[in-house]
Formats: C-alpha cells, sequence, structure tokens
C-alpha cells in the first residue's frame, strides 16, 4: 500500500499507528496492495475552509473524505484493482474535544475518523438507516481487529 500521512498541524500524533490502522482497513476490505491513500491532518482554521468550501457547512470537522479513483471494496473472491483511493482530512483538535467527550484516547478517535474516512472512500454512506447499520458495522468490526492486532504486535 502507498499511503502518506502528512502532520500539518502542531499535535502530537502517532504517524506509524494511523498508517498500521490504514494498511489494517484496506487489507480488510480487499483494497488492491498497490492502492494509494493520503491521510492528511490539518487545524480548525484549514478544516473549516474544506468544510465551507465542499460541504457548504461553517465551522470545522472532525474528518472529510475525498474519493478519486471510485474504488470499491473486494472480497473473498476479488480484490479491487489498483488505483488512486483518496485523501481523508482528519482534525486532531475536534478529535480530542470528541475523545474527551467519549471518554477515550486521542489515538483511538483518530483510528475510528480514518477507518470511518476511508470507508466513505469506498462508497459506504449513512445517510439511510440501513446504509449506516451496514458502515458501522464495518467499522466497528475493522476498529476490534485493528484493537486485537496490536495487541498481539506489542505483547
Amino acid at each position: 500500500m502507498s499511503i502518506e500521512v502528512n502532520n500539518e498541524t502542531s499535535y502530537e500524533v502517532d504517524e506509524t499507528v494511523l498508517h498500521r490502522m490504514a494498511t489494517y482497513a484496506l487489507d480488510a476490505m480487499r483494497v488492491h496492495p498497490d492502492a494509494e491513500l493520503n491521510i492528511l491532518l490539518y487545524g480548525v482554521g484549514p478544516m473549516e475552509e474544506l468544510h465551507l468550501r465542499w460541504l457548504d457547512e461553517p465551522g470545522p470537522t472532525d474528518v472529510l473524505s475525498f474519493p478519486m479513483d471510485q474504488l470499491r471494496p473486494g472480497n473473498d473472491d476479488f480484490v479491487t484493482p489498483a488505483g488512486l483511493l483518496g485523501d481523508v482530512v482528519l482534525c486532531p483538535e475536534v478529535a480530542e474535544a470528541q475523545a474527551q467527550t467519549a471518554g477515550h484516547s486521542l489515538q483511538d478517535e483518530l483510528n475510528m475518523l480514518l477507518t470511518h474516512g476511508m470507508l466513505h472512500l469506498l462508497g459506504f454512506d449513512h445517510a439511510e438507516p440501513a446504509e449506516e447499520k451496514e458502515m458501522f458495522g464495518i467499522q466497528r468490526d475493522i476498529l476490534v481487529g485493528f484493537a486485537l492486532a496490536e495487541r498481539t504486535r506489542d505483547s
């Protein structure tokens, strides 16, 4: 996988964990090993500008996804072709506030937001109840699997 992480903020973020999270999620979704993904971390100001420009909504948001080649998940019989998956933009400052409210770490929140953004890049949405159930179920499974893999890795 070609995964690039660019932190444009002053937040101390473990970029290697984000890289491992993205790799795990792409593998779980049977995305081609030569697919390309960019993960960008922006401050509140730039994130607010993107949010207003692309979604016409004021204020910063936690995550935005910008798909490129419209890749879709693969399955046991079919791996997604190689291509440019797109960009996931995260805002650590917004994520930190959400993490505090949820009672978990900033890294856990960023992992969740990254997974959520990547699922959007792969065509998932949560506008309808059935879509939301599917997307959030996949998101939960990926996060639980990653957490288990990380525990095994650390032991």
